[in-house]
């Protein structure tokens, strides 16, 4: 079984990260051909990044919390990274994450579900860019929450998984368009590790 990341790309209070977790962790899990792993940057807490290039240090981490979260990133088989629209980018703390690992996240696939005024797009474009730098496979499909389904999901005093029900046909396409690439990049990594 395809083990998946489902990583939480922002820490800060209030975040609608969690809401957006929730559903795409029960959107996922009810396929029953992927293991689902949430990943939440809060449990992850890095620090600044300083240090010598991952690419030069490969698996020979600094700390033992940067070496818990390479282990994390290191084991699964793709990505659904989490994220909202920060200013037209993605979060700071994400990108963080990002560099202090590299080889982790070769040749794996990785898609994306984002929110904002544009469902995320922009910070979603650009952080596809930083994924192909780590030889990763971003891949076309993603969901993006957009205002008509997200202010009302953001302003519920009760938050449902089913009021982002509409965007369940995105969902499913990405999550087939991951699990294909997933067990393509799995079985050749296994053959040309």
């Amino acid at each position: 079984m395809l083990h998946i990341d489902v990583i939480l790309g922002s820490t800060r209070g209030d975040r609608f990260s969690e809401r957006v977790a929730r559903w795409v962790a029960e959107g996922l899990s009810a396929r029953h051909d992927m293991e689902i792993e949430l990943v939440d940057l809060r449990d992850h807490l890095l620090p600044f990044f300083d240090g010598i290039s991952p690419i030069r240090t490969l698996r020979e981490y600094p700390t033992p919390q940067i070496e818990r979260f390479g282990n994390t990133i290191d084991r699964a088989d793709g990505f659904v990274i989490l994220m909202p629209e920060y200013n037209h980018g993605y979060p700071a703390v994400l990108k963080n994450a990002i560099d202090h690992t590299w080889v982790e996240w070769r040749r794996k696939p990785v898609t994306f579900v984002g929110w904002g005024n544009v469902g995320g797009a922009r910070a979603i474009e650009q952080l596809r860019l930083v994924m192909v730098e780590l030889e990763m496979a971003p891949l076309r499909h993603a969901v993006h929450i957009l205002p008509d389904v997200l202010v009302p999901a953001l302003r519920a005093p009760e938050f449902e998984p089913s009021m982002l029900d509409a965007l369940l046909p995105k969902l499913t396409l990405m999550a087939d368009d991951l699990h294909w690439w997933a067990t393509a990049l799995a079985a050749a990594r296994e053959a040309a590790p």
